[in-house]
């Protein structure tokens, strides 16, 4: 058994563009979308340099009262907060549990309203790397990533988080981030379909799960919920040697989304093998170093990703101060919040081999991964500010100074569970607002450090209280996400087995979607299989479809809390006649009418 511990300090290059990830739940402390803050009301001092007389009473003379001097502030800057935090897990596993991981994770409103277009965060996820990259001399980036967030191009955003998938092929020329959703690094619109840039990446799998372009919605007013979701290489489409037509060799390995929630449990979609092997095309010595063909790197690192916070600051007397949208935490007691659970890695002999097996003509296996081939990995002590790299940056600075939040003075870490991280939280800087904890929004540079205070400790003259938000709850809904209608295209040629369905989204949108026959839906087109090929595929999945239902189950349950739910909206039952064998798959997202 190997064992290693994360370095303290890591410093990781996470690219994250056109991840919609890494939103939407209302608890008692947020706002609705697509409504302003008002911000906090200005001061109540008397503005003006006239007399103000009180009204008379019988028998008194009048007072003449004096106005107030103005308060005169200072110039407020606009500035932006952004963390990375490193949670303290042990990796503690065989070498050979390279068949991917699964989480449970918490799912809060980050934000106690939406911050606006420029806002872009990922809740605590992970970045799995093909293990055969771990010894390639050429240093080239592949991953499965995303997870649950808000991402600059979410355009139905809500406070909760959604959910996508991230996968990134070789060195971000391509990245899906659900069936019908990515783009790339070409330089191309991300919704431009002439150029689909990785939105043919991901296929569908579950009959039973409506996937929109904007991410998989939570259900609205979730908050600490746990999301429990993870990867496992299935053999739902075998080794090929030409992929689109080009000489190129391509892996049988089928990485498949397990979801675990409260109104839905199984497979839900999986990473078409060829998007991995696409760049490789003309370059054979690029073969079988991706996800295509290789396990899972087992060393690597959970983290949350905070990129932009909307702040502002202002200096008084030399002292400078920041104050930022309110960032908050679930509250899954009087003192604390769970963050993460039961982080959980997998050799083959969880589920992939028996998967082979089966098809082969084998029985049935359950769908579980087997816990006899699942290994557990625990957190270890540390301070809440361990790994958390949290401070102020200007943006149209070319080298400001970036001083750390003292973070580990809000709270403490608890891991007396070793397979669940929580935070016990000082009550004196945070504070409980119903169902939340809501960390300070002001800020004080002392030093080299910048330390949470609150807002009775920040100048009048600072500026900062009576500071608005502008963007604040602002999205970007006006324009529909649309697909395809080319005749001979794969969204038209063979197309739908059935006729069009809405369905209204808790984050506010409308989906118009339709029932493919599986190996019909566009992202099997796509890649131009043999019809061959598509039998042996329909027939695999028309298999998982018969065995593996709902009401099973398939990663091990949480011991703390309770399960987060899907919007019941994208829960679905196939119409008559389409059980088996279909996927509903958006051809439509647009802002509810």
């Amino acid at each position: 058994m190997e064992r290693s511990r994360l370095p303290v300090r890591v410093v990781v290059l996470v690219a994250v563009l056109g991840v919609v990830a890494s939103c939407a739940v209302r608890g008692s402390t947020t706002s609705s979308p697509g409504t302003t803050s008002p911000g906090p009301p200005p001061p109540s001092a008397v503005e003006s340099d006239e007399e103000i007389a009180e009204p008379e009473v019988e028998g008194v003379e009048p007072e003449v009262g004096i106005a107030e001097p103005e308060v005169e502030r200072v110039e407020v800057d606009d500035t932006e907060l952004t963390s990375f935090t490193y949670f303290p897990l042990e990796q503690i596993q065989p070498a050979d549990a390279d068949a991917g991981f699964s989480m449970y994770v918490a799912a809060w409103p980050f934000q106690q309203t939406y911050p606006g277009a420029d806002y872009q965060t990922g809740l605590p996820s992970t970045w799995l790397r093909p293990a055969n990259l771990e010894d390639d001399p050429r240093g080239v980036y592949s991953t499965i990533e995303g997870g649950l967030g808000w991402w600059r191009d979410t355009r139905f955003a809500t406070e909760v988080p959604k959910f996508i998938m991230g996968g990134v092929s070789l060195d971000f020329f391509e990245w899906a981030n659900g069936p019908g959703a990515g783009a790339g690094s070409a330089g191309f619109d991300e919704r431009d379909w002439d150029e689909p840039q990785g939105k043919y990446g991901i296929a569908q799998l579950s009959p039973y799960v409506l996937w929109a372009p904007d991410g998989l919605n939570l259900a609205p007013g979730t908050n600490g919920e746990l999301f429990g979701y993870g990867y496992h290489p299935l053999p739902i489409i075998d080794e090929q040697t030409s992929s689109l037509g080009e000489q190129v060799e391509t892996g049988d390995r089928s990485w498949t989304l397990f979801l675990d929630s409260a109104n839905f449990r199984g497979p839900v979609s999986f990473f078409i093998p060829n998007f991995f092997t696409k760049p490789a095309i003309g370059d054979p010595s690029l073969a079988g170093i991706f996800f295509d063909a290789s396990g899972s790197d087992w060393g690597r690192a959970i983290g949350l990703e905070t990129q932009t916070i909307p702040a502002v600051q202002a200096t008084v007397d030399g002292v400078t101060y920041a104050r930022i949208t309110r960032m908050q935490y679930p509250a899954t007691d009087d003192e604390s919040s769970v963050i993460l659970h039961r982080v959980t890695s997998y050799g083959d002999e969880a589920l992939r081999d028996a998967a082979e097996a089966w098809f082969a003509g084998g029985p049935a296996p359950s769908g579980e991964l087997d816990p006899d081939d699942s290994h557990l990995s625990p957190f270890f002590e540390a301070g809440a500010g361990d790994d958390v790299f949290m401070t102020f940056v200007d943006p149209d600075a070319e080298a400001a100074e970036e001083y750390m939040v003292d973070f580990g003075a809000l709270g403490e870490v608890d891991v007396s569970d070793q397979s669940t991280f929580r935070y016990v939280w000082n009550l004196d800087l945070v504070e409980r607002e119903g169902d939340s904890f809501v960390l300070p929004e002001y800020f004080r540079l002392d030093g080299e450090e910048w330390q949470p205070i609150r807002a009775s400790e920040v100048p009048e003259s600072s500026g900062l209280q009576i500071h608005v938000f502008d963007e604040l709850g602002q999205r970007q809904d006006d324009e529909p996400y649309t697909t395809p209608d080319d005749p001979d295209g794969p969204w038209r040629s063979p197309g739908p087995s059935s006729e069009t369905f809405t369905a209204d989204l808790g984050d506010g949108s409308t989906v118009t979607y339709a029932w493919y026959r599986f190996v019909d839906q566009p992202a099997m087109r796509y890649w131009e299989f043999s019809d061959d090929e598509l039998d042996v595929i329909q027939a695999r999945v028309e298999a998982i479809h018969r065995e593996w239902t709902p009401e099973r189950s398939y990663l091990s349950g949480p011991d703390v809390g309770e399960l987060a739910s899907l919007d019941p909206a994208v829960v679905v039952e196939p119409p008559p006649g389409f059980e088996v064998g279909y996927v509903p798959i958006v051809l439509r997202q647009e802002l509810t009418r």
